[in-house]
């Protein structure tokens, strides 16, 4: 089977089973994509852990969850965002101000939409978590 977005599989997998408060989640197929967003929920305390298996195919990862996202999900079409326009986004896809974060990649990396804005870069709407 093709999947059409693995990043919004992924995120959905991990959201639906921090919902029934499972305390981790597996997640195939592994990419390195995935593995830059982990790392910043892992960062921003919205995961505990993640850690990639090989396990021959497609790899694997084991998400450590912690209880604490209400929703996340992936944005698409993934928009392209000067360093100037978050606010627009902010306003679309978070709740509350200072509440939740956009993921966003750049030519430098993924990074989380504050930190973008102090580097004072743009880059693509990958996902929202809060």
């Amino acid at each position: 089977m093709s999947l059409a977005d693995p990043i919004a599989d992924a995120l959905i997998a991990i959201k639906n089973s921090d919902t029934v408060a499972k305390k981790e989640c597996f997640y195939r197929p592994a990419s390195k994509l995935l593995g830059e967003v982990l790392k910043v929920l892992q960062g921003k305390g919205y995961i505990s852990s993640y850690e990639f298996i090989e396990d021959g195919r497609d790899g694997l990862y084991k998400i450590g969850l912690l209880g604490k996202i209400n929703d996340c999900k992936a944005i698409k079409p993934r928009y392209a965002v000067k360093k100037n326009k978050f606010e627009k986004f902010e306003k679309r896809y978070l709740p509350a101000r200072d509440v939740g974060m956009l993921v966003v990649s750049t030519p430098q990396g993924v990074f989380d939409h504050k930190t973008v804005k102090e580097k004072g870069i743009g880059g693509r709407l990958i996902a929202f978590v809060y």
